[in-house]
């Protein structure tokens, strides 16, 4: 039988519906006006296209929603995670503090932070061994006190072992369920761009996983409990939901510069 997919898009002013058919062909399109409560033009928007369309929701094999959340939350600076960060690369990586140039109002997401021996250099050679004894201290301290954790290390696009290791003592000590960002699987070389990113990262995980989670919510509670569910990246292709709720940093589109 067919399957349809389902695009949504969350705009700030409305919230944009369109069903097609296996043959990409448009069968329904809708506006519905963007509340406050984003899930409710969310379900606005999906149950006028099922009623336009006059399909079984059950025959939605897809469903894809593009969304601003991210950005608005770093933006209006609302619903962001406390969160540690840890940077490996002491004695050589002390030069620039972490955050330098962020705004005050920004920074107090960061609710500790250290700087540890260890990371490498360009070519993989390693610049100092890994302090386990100042990361497990660190991690002694913050506990109970964050809800995510961002890592970062010296050239970790190089090599990533420090990181992956400290994040197997941060799980240890602050247990499963902590959201953990490790710098070498978000950004590129450069040590603080890509460790700013990974702050951010850290700090949406409560945002990324109640919009995931609202999304996926919404579609059920209209009877659409069949479709695989993904949610637009930054360079216009799909993530299923659990990697959107690993990386929503990826959500965050890049304006013209």
């Amino acid at each position: 039988f067919i399957m349809y997919k389902l695009g949504i898009d969350v705009g700030g002013t409305n919230t944009d519906a369109v069903l097609i058919d296996e043959n990409l062909k448009i069968v329904a399109e809708v506006k519905n006006p963007t509340s406050g409560d984003v899930y409710e033009g969310i379900i606005g928007a999906v149950r006028r296209i099922l009623e336009l369309s006059g399909i079984d929701p059950a025959k939605v094999g897809q469903a894809m929603l593009g969304t601003t959340q991210c950005t608005n939350a770093i933006v209006e600076r609302k619903n962001l995670a406390p969160i540690a960060l840890l940077r490996i690369g002491a004695p050589s990586a002390m030069g620039i503090p972490p955050m330098t140039d962020w705004p005050d109002v920004i920074k107090n997401i960061v609710a500790a932070q250290t700087i540890i021996s260890g990371g490498f250099e360009y070519n993989g050679k390693e610049l100092a061994p890994l302090d386990e004894k100042a990361a497990c201290r660190f991690f002694e301290e913050v506990k109970g006190k964050v809800e995510s954790v961002a890592i970062s290390c010296v050239f970790s696009t190089v090599r990533n072992d420090h990181e992956l290791r400290v994040a197997e003592l941060c799980r240890k000590i602050l247990g499963n369920d902590i959201h953990i960002s490790i710098s070498s699987e978000i950004g590129s070389m450069g040590l603080i761009e890509r460790e700013n990113a990974t702050i951010l990262n850290s700090a949406l995980c409560n945002v990324a996983r109640k919009f995931t989670e609202g999304f996926a919510r919404s579609l059920a509670d209209l009877g659409i409990t069949s479709a695989d569910i993904y949610l637009s990246q930054n360079d216009g292709t799909l993530m299923t939901m659990e990697h959107a709720q690993r990386y929503p940093i990826l959500t965050i589109a890049c304006g013209p510069t």
